[in-house]
């Protein structure tokens, strides 16, 4: 079988015509046999491919083509060639939806007003220096923390992007606005725009790990400050960094240690039932129960 690669990225350029490049982005991948989900903005491009490796080579010399995609950061994973069931490429107001587009300020070099940006060596530099007053804070949905955080993080109680304005102006988090903040998520498209919301909204001293956790996880795999798996939005649902990843989610049904995430068996529903193998075998650990949340949003990449 032909070697199969799934990449993530983003990358933050203005962008006069998204339906131009939505109709580029569709011609590229089609061409290329790939899969997968990529939205574009008036603010840039995100998303996450999968196919042959060589036809994932031609996606990225040619994305890179388009200006101010060249710095594009592509992060790579072994693939099977079956985690995407289709290709989606579409064109939206804003490439995360904190439904604040005018938050961020872009430019040709990217978000011109977001936090600094930590390399993974330099995330545990500042830890080491600042110690306990330094604050990890999850800008993903909450349920993706089950499984896999930072260390003493924050995690904000939020189901999609969309409640993150609202519950960092609900003063719950104030306390924090003069302590060292670090923001993650698993790429790092979503801290681009959480870490500009957050200075816009008085936190004065904001950080972005650069790449997002896939970065530092490739630099430090589990003798870091990160602990657990960490969910990704493709077929694979999950996915560790070593062998030596700790199991820190519990199973909805028993409480028992499990990393496994299944889709309720409603397909009207969108939530997911973190269970345990053998909890899994049970089909009721999948029953819809009517109040299911929506967690999950097709627009979700990383």
């Amino acid at each position: 079988m032909t070697l199969q690669k799934v990449i993530l990225y983003y990358g933050f350029a203005p962008v006069a015509d998204p339906a131009a490049v939505v109709l580029w982005q569709r011609t590229l991948c089609d061409s290329l046999g790939l899969k997968g989900r990529i939205l574009v903005s008036p603010h840039g491009i995100n998303g996450t491919v999968g196919g042959e490796m060589e036809a994932v080579k031609k996606y990225v010399r040619a994305t890179k083509q388009y200006p101010g995609f060249g710095k594009i950061d592509f992060k790579w994973s072994e693939g099977q060639g079956d985690e995407f069931p289709r290709l989606s490429v579409k064109a939206r107001k804003e490439l995360v939806a904190f439904t604040t587009p005018d938050d961020v300020i872009v430019g040709i070099d990217g978000v011109e007003n977001g936090g600094i940006h930590l390399k993974p060596a330099q995330v545990n530099e500042l830890v080491a220096t600042r110690g306990d007053d330094v604050v990890f804070f999850d800008g993903r949905n909450a349920f993706e923390a089950r499984i896999g955080k930072f260390k003493n993080a924050v995690v904000p109680d939020v189901r999609t992007s969309h409640d993150f304005i609202s519950e960092i102006e609900s003063g719950k988090y104030d306390h924090l606005k003069d302590k060292p903040i670090v923001t993650y998520c698993t790429g790092g498209v979503r801290c681009e725009i959480l870490s500009a919301v957050m200075l816009n909204r008085g936190f004065s001293e904001v950080y972005q790990i650069e790449g997002g956790i896939v970065r530092y996880g490739e630099k430090f795999k589990d003798a870091g400050l990160w602990e657990g798996s960490l969910y990704i939005f493709d077929k694979r649902m999950v996915m560790n960094f070593s062998h030596d990843a700790v199991t820190i989610g519990e199973c909805d049904e028993c409480g028992g240690a499990t990393s496994s995430f299944y889709n309720c068996h409603n397909p009207e529903c969108r939530h997911l039932a973190l269970v345990c193998d053998s909890c899994a075998q049970n089909p009721q650990s999948f029953a819809c129960t009517g109040s299911h949340d929506s967690v999950r949003t097709s627009g979700e990449v990383g």
